[in-house]
């Protein structure tokens, strides 16, 4: 299923590609009249059913899980509560993970999925390829430590490649990479904001107005600076630019 999930993802990012003539499906009970048709609508039926399983995908193999837990971090140091509202934080986390991904499907479209579509390469040979350029990301932002990690845990050999490096290894390795990363950034995110709330809470303090929640007060501040900065701006992209 994963190695069909990664033809997809190559097929779904590169949308400026040349059309691909997509077979139709048959419902009918009788039999097909050939042997190529039965597996065209075979195919289909694995692409639709892979259609369900796409979003969980993209959780573990894409800086999604970056971008979303980063946006967390700055709604909860800002404290609006729900402004951004959740749809749009998680929207703008699906953009940029499009942006940056963008170039790896690519990669991975032309190396593997188009050769197989043209039929210059067997299914086998086009997974590998088009496994490759997600490999190569997905090591990049994972550090060695975590990587070893699974290693140690199935008692494997160190890998002299990248492609000796299975999925099954490197998704994982990856996934907690980008939580280690996402919670420094957000620890990064943090401090200025309660810097803001303790001067808030100390002023509050020595004029006597115990009863007023210092929330209340430095939310305000809270947003000034962060527009006064164009906080957006700086946000994203040094989030963009960890990405290796």
């Amino acid at each position: 299923m994963l190695k069909l999930f990664l033809l997809l993802l190559g097929v779904s990012t590169f949308l400026g590609a040349e059309a691909v003539q997509i077979p139709t499906m048959n419902f009918q009970l009788s039999a097909p009249d050939t042997p190529q048709q039965l597996v065209s609508s075979l195919n289909v039926l694995v692409v639709l059913t892979l259609l369900f399983l796409a979003p969980s995908m993209v959780l573990v193999m894409t800086t999604f899980t970056r971008f979303v837990i980063v946006f967390g971090f700055l709604r909860q140091a800002l404290g609006t509560q729900q402004v951004p509202p959740t749809q749009l934080l998680v929207m703008l986390a699906m953009v940029l993970t499009f942006f940056v991904m963008e170039p790896v499907g690519t990669k991975a479209y032309e190396a593997g999925i188009k050769p197989y579509i043209e039929e210059k390469i067997g299914y086998e040979e086009a997974f590998d390829k088009t496994a490759l350029p997600f490999k190569n990301f997905m090591i990049r932002n994972t550090r060695e430590k975590d990587l070893a990690l699974f290693f140690r845990i199935r008692k494997m050999d160190n890998p002299q490649s990248v492609a000796e490096v299975p999925l099954s290894i490197i998704i994982p390795a990856f996934v907690i990479s980008e939580l280690k990363t996402a919670f420094e950034i957000g620890f990064l995110l943090f401090l200025p904001f309660l810097v803001i709330d303790m001067v808030v809470a100390s002023i509050l303090m020595s004029m006597g107005m115990m009863m007023l929640p210092p929330v209340m007060i430095a939310l305000p501040f809270k947003i000034l600076v962060f527009v006064l900065i164009d906080g957006w701006n700086l946000l994203i992209g040094n989030l963009i630019a960890s990405i290796k």
